[in-house]
Order: C-alpha cells, then sequence, then structure tokens
C-alpha cells in the first residue's frame, strides 16, 4: 500500500486557520457531515497531543503548526517549551534535537525520589545525566539533595534553555 503524500502548506491554509496566541486549529469549511467551519479541528490523543486528519492522514497539531508558519516540515523534533503537549502556541513551539526535547522533558511519574538524575546505589545519592543516547555519571552524593544539585548544574551546561530540572 503505497503512502499518502503529506499535506502542503497551501492546502493546509486553504483547510484551516491557524491562530499564533492561542495555538488553536479551526476549520474554514464544511470538509464532512462532522466537520462545520468554525470547529476546533482535531482531537487530543492519550498523551495529550493534538492530532488532525487531512485527507485521511493524522498530523500532530504542532507540525502543523510549524508548516503553517515557516512554509516547511521540520527536519529535526519540536518540542513544547513548556512541556504541555497540547499547548501549540507559536511561541511555545521550538525546534529541538531528540537530545534536547528528552532534557526538557519533566521528572517521571514512577521517579521514586521525585528527583530528575538521582539514583540510590548501595547507600549513595547517584547522579546521572545522559546526551546523545550516552549515561554520564557525575557522581555520588550523601544526600538526594546534593545529588539533585550536580545533575541540575549539568543539565544547564549541556542543554541550556532546554534544560528542565525539576
Amino acid at each position: 500500500m503505497r503512502r499518502r503524500r503529506r499535506v502542503t502548506r497551501a492546502r493546509l491554509r486553504a483547510l484551516l486557520h491557524y491562530d499564533r496566541e492561542t495555538g488553536e486549529f479551526r476549520w474554514r469549511e464544511r470538509t464532512s457531515p462532522r466537520v462545520h467551519a468554525g470547529l476546533i479541528a482535531g482531537t487530543l490523543n492519550r498523551d495529550r497531543y493534538r492530532l488532525i486528519a487531512i485527507d485521511g492522514r493524522s498530523y500532530p497539531a504542532h507540525r502543523l503548526a510549524w508548516l503553517y508558519m515557516t512554509g516547511q516540515w521540520c527536519s529535526l523534533m519540536i518540542d513544547h517549551r513548556d512541556g504541555n503537549p497540547s499547548n501549540n502556541r507559536w511561541n511555545n513551539l521550538r525546534r529541538a534535537t531528540r537530545s534536547q526535547n528528552s532534557a526538557n522533558r519533566r521528572v517521571s511519574r514512577n521517579n521514586t525520589w521525585g528527583l530528575k538524575g538521582v539514583s540510590l546505589h548501595r547507600g549513595r545519592w547517584c547522579a546521572t545525566i545522559c546526551k546523545k543516547g550516552r549515561k554520564h555519571f557525575l557522581g555520588c552524593f550523601s544526600t538526594p539533595q546534593a545529588a539533585h544539585a550536580a545533575y541540575a548544574k549539568a543539565a544547564r551546561r549541556l542543554f541550556g534553555e532546554f534544560a528542565r530540572t525539576e
């Protein structure tokens, strides 16, 4: 089965209006019995990303926003600065590598200690950080706060504006 071609900027602009202040896409015209002009386009998936179907193909709204505003598909990942995948305001989107995008993640829900980059190993608190798929050991400390401080310092050095330490 042949994959459908990606939507062009011209087709996207003909079908949808993007409000850069709210991050919402709205249909310009009725395209099916369930789609009316003026309705917010797309649905939220379980990961809270908004998906919009155009011509039988589904697109993440943040990727469509990038195409709508720049005229090109983003060759890298698109990062949400605030970490909220449903916030597609233009000033919340930026190009990122996979490593930068991962650095901007929040603390995982199953993180036992609630501190990013911290683990307990043989009674000591160890700090590690990953960049470009490689794990870097930052040292062992007597308190989890000290290990987290080492992680935060390394994150700011390695990832700059993409570093999320909480």
